[in-house]
């Protein structure tokens, strides 16, 4: 496939986990100057001298256009050099990693900011977008993008074709996000809720451990059909009570990223509910599992706005509980299975306060 975009960029992305470093190499092989930092003195000092990642794809020889840069937090004047700062580190550590860029952005002159961690903050239940609006003001949150959707690292550093929502309140960085991204094996797609999206994202995985769950209880196709479509049910309502669109649950955001982490053994938060399913322990899960499954955290955060919105999300209470309350997958599951049936789709029609507060935050009406 022939390359497309001719605009060289200078991109720093924070993280050098499996995402960091698969979008790395994407945006290094589509003729953009990369830096990538690391907290690891070890694998910064392998991947300069090798250009190889010794803690993520360690099987691909990656771009020569990546510099990886750390482990002390990039100075001001590198920051101040580049054109897009891309953020692909766990959320509980995006509040940390932003109050620490802040004071190193010049005045007037800020890099397009663009995130593609999905979570949900587990203190204080925000999204990444009030994360932003905290830590380096509204006016720089406006403008901030997000990416999202199917998208296994291991298969795009393999340059198989894949397609991914970009999304910003301001439609002019989402336009210039795509173009940055965009390329025959990485199509992307451009929309305006990035609270949906978040929300999409962040859930998905969730329900991603339900279906693992299921398959290492030993149900199959039918089971897993059942759980990704009232997956998706109960996201929906979720988002649309807390004041997305409902449709940004029908994009490559919501229901592609769903069926994908849903669907394969690859998927991390996937693997953590099957071997639940199996019946190991979740500490013993977490410490072998060799890289982060953002939903066992993010299920403490759902589960507190759950409460909140009051609204019925049967799947992701039940997940929860075994997460975080010690329920027996068995239990839960056979709890599951004998609720009484219900209306298949029930959206709320009102609430939506959390992205009020969210966009009255910003500055903008709701």
């Amino acid at each position: 496939m022939q390359q497309q975009g001719d605009k060289n960029s200078t991109v720093l992305v924070f993280g050098a986990g499996n995402f960091g470093s698969c979008l790395a190499d994407h945006l290094g092989d589509s003729a953009h100057t990369v830096y990538m930092w690391s907290r690891s003195e070890p694998l910064v000092k392998y991947f300069n001298e090798h250009h190889r990642n010794i803690e993520a794809l360690q099987d691909h020889a990656f771009a020569e256009s990546i510099t990886a840069v750390g482990p002390e937090f990039p100075s001001a004047e590198l920051i101040q050099s580049m054109d897009v700062l891309l953020f692909a580190i766990p959320t509980e550590g995006v509040r940390e990693t932003l109050t620490a860029l802040k004071p190193t952005l010049a005045e007037g002159r800020v890099p397009l900011l663009i995130f593609v961690n999905k979570g949900i903050e587990i203190k204080t239940r925000a999204l990444t977008l009030e994360i932003i609006a905290d830590t380096c003001g509204p006016e720089i949150a406006k403008v901030a993008t997000f990416i999202s959707g199917p998208s296994f690292a291991a298969e795009i550093v393999r340059r198989q074709p894949t397609s991914v929502s970009v999304v910003s309140l301001s439609p002019a960085h989402a336009e210039q996000a795509s173009q940055l991204f965009h390329q025959p094996w990485f199509r992307c797609y451009t929309g305006d809720d990035p609270i949906g999206v978040e929300l999409a994202g962040a859930l998905k995985n969730v329900y991603a451990i339900a279906a693992g769950m299921a398959a290492g209880l030993g149900f199959e196709n039918n089971t897993r059909a059942m759980l990704i479509t009232r997956g998706l049910a109960e996201m929906t309502r979720i988002g649309t009570a807390y004041g997305a669109s409902p449709l940004t649950f029908l994009t490559l955001a919501g229901v592609g990223d769903l069926f994908l982490t849903c669907s394969s053994s690859t998927s991390r938060n996937y693997t953590v509910g099957y071997r639940l399913g199996q019946g190991e322990k979740l500490d013993h899960i977490i410490k072998t599992l060799g890289s982060v499954a953002e939903g066992v955290t993010t299920a403490k955060g759902l589960k507190a706005i759950v409460d909140e919105l009051g609204v019925g999300a049967p799947i992701a209470s039940g997940v929860y509980e075994v997460l975080h309350e010690g329920r027996a997958v068995t239990e839960r599951a056979n709890a599951l299975l004998s609720l009484p049936p219900i209306r298949e789709l029930d959206l709320s029609v009102e609430g939506g306060k959390p992205a009020k507060r969210l966009l009255q935050k910003l500055g903008l009406d709701a």
